[in-house]
């Protein structure tokens, strides 16, 4: 029977905490309780990669000196002598503490420091009688007082939204959490180093734009009090990075954070991270070969192979990526239609009602042939697009700011990249014809002034841009969190963005 008086976790909690603050307490009073004038030598990888195969014998021999310092994560009293693990960036050492060879008055004070306290051990490395290297401490010192509890060690940080809105908490207790950000960074800087090697400028463009462009999509919008204007936190960078090419650049990109006032879910956080890149003398053919080299060397570089495993299925990025047309892939996909089928505007449209599409919204009430057939790929195929393919040709409708192709009417050259069934990449060989681009811009007015949200804004300038000459270029954009999901084997973008967009607490 539950005990009525029994107090509650978070009293529990609560109490510790207390508890801690008077230990805080009397450090202050013994001087300071914060110190910084430490500085190990030695890092708990570096000590296992050098010194875990070296012999018992040869070690005590050597009697290597180290000085580490960490995050004691557990710890053992065992009367004269005990035990405490440290966790520093790169991973766990055992540390052993002597009264003897510590002192009283030391070894009295670690056994009243806490899990979760920060501090300084020096000493020699040695292996225990069963052989686990560990650091003998000569010396140790607190360095900094943990206030608040870690979460219980054995389940660590079970709950979700608790791993997403303290990550601090989640990167301390998780180590996949800490190997996902740590490939993270070598995915991002393997992109980085592929783009200058290939003769790329990296730039950075604003982030506040007056008018917001490059992507359909909802912007966030703000004011500038200086200037009194509305300003809009970019959705996409392209349209400055092509301004560069106009300029004379011909090879740029930008690592950047974007943002759109969309809707968030395993798929989308209201600001994310892409990288576009725009070569001058290139179509989106180029474009295709170029970004399938780039995303198989991240992977390689990640994980240190092509070949992953992806929510429990296999996933080969060394095998040549698919290429196929919107209407290929709903046949391939979806056989129980035919070309005669997709061909008829009618029956696609009637086939997307069937289906719960909202045919009499903004997107599609006056869609023509090519954009229904886009969203009849969206609802039949897109999903099952596991293995990398470049989806093909899409309609000028859809396409606002890609060239027109040259010999099949009413399509561009346009791709998407799908990979575990989601889109990770949009390039085009893009449209120089300012004249062109004009009248696309004033297209996509009407449709916003139609109640399409999502549609871009005539952006005169860019225009202007476009009207000193432009060469023959292609321009894509890769989704950067999404592709860490894919090389780190998570299912929500949440897992792979260090502080994801939540709600606020209660």
């Amino acid at each position: 029977m539950t005990d009525p008086t029994a107090p509650s976790p978070a009293l529990d909690e609560n109490r510790l905490i207390a508890e801690r603050r008077g230990k805080l307490a009397k450090l202050r009073e013994n001087g300071s309780a914060y110190p910084n004038d430490f500085t190990p030598s030695a890092r708990a990888a570096a000590l296992h990669a050098e010194y875990d195969d070296l012999a018992q014998e040869a070690l005590e021999a050597a009697a290597v000196p180290a000085s580490v310092a960490g995050r004691m994560m557990l710890k053992r009293v065992m009367g004269k002598a005990s035990f405490a693990t440290l966790q520093d960036s790169t991973g766990r050492i055992q540390i052993y503490l002597d009264r003897g060879t510590l002192g009283e008055e030391p070894y009295a004070a670690f056994k009243q420091w806490d899990i979760g306290d920060i501090i300084a051990v020096e000493g020699t490395v040695f292996k225990t009688n069963k052989g686990e290297l560990s650091v003998k401490a000569t010396s140790v010192r607190l360095l900094a007082k943990s206030l608040r509890p870690l979460p219980d060690k054995f389940h660590g940080v079970a709950d979700t939204e608790l791993r997403y809105r303290q990550r601090y908490v989640d990167l301390i207790m998780t180590e996949d959490t800490r190997r996902t950000f740590e490939a993270r960074s070598k995915a991002i800087a393997s992109v980085r180093r592929h783009m200058t090697d290939a003769g790329f400028l990296e730039v950075e463009t604003p982030m506040l734009h007056p008018i917001p462009g490059g992507a359909a999509a909802k912007p966030f919008a703000t004011h500038h009090n200086a200037l009194d204007m509305q300003m809009f936190l970019r959705i996409a960078p392209e349209l400055y990075l092509k301004r560069l090419i106009v300029g004379g650049f011909e090879r740029v990109f930008e690592i950047n954070r974007s943002f759109r006032n969309e809707g968030v879910s395993p798929r989308h956080n209201p600001e994310f991270t892409m990288m576009e890149f725009y070569a001058a003398y290139v179509d989106y053919r180029w474009l295709m070969d170029f970004t399938e080299h780039l995303i198989r060397q991240a992977a390689i570089d990640a994980t240190g192979s092509a070949r992953l495993t992806y929510q429990g299925r296999p996933l080969d990025l060394g095998q040549p990526f698919a290429r196929l047309t919107i209407c290929e892939a709903i046949l391939k996909y979806a056989p129980e239609f035919t070309q005669a089928q997709l061909d008829d505007a009618e029956f696609v449209r009637s086939e997307l009602r069937r289906r719960g599409a909202d045919i009499d919204g903004p997107t599609l009430a006056k869609a023509g042939l090519g954009a229904l057939q886009l969203a009849l790929f969206e609802e039949t195929a897109e999903a099952q697009l596991w293995e990398p393919t470049f989806i093909i040709d899409y309609p000028v409708e859809v396409s606002p700011l890609a060239r027109a192709s040259d010999t099949v009417p009413g399509i561009t050259e346009r791709f998407e990249l799908f990979i575990v069934g989601r889109e990770l990449a949009n390039g085009f060989s893009e449209l120089n014809d300012p004249e062109d681009q004009a009248e696309r811009f004033k297209a996509q007015v009407a449709a916003k002034d139609a109640g399409d949200e999502e549609a871009m804004y005539y952006d005169a300038d860019y225009v202007r841009a476009l009207e000193y000459g432009m060469p023959p270029t292609g321009g894509c954009g890769i989704g950067l969190d999404r592709l860490v999901m894919l090389l780190t084997d998570n299912p929500s973008i949440r897992d792979v963005i260090l502080f994801p967009h939540l709600r606020p607490e209660d």
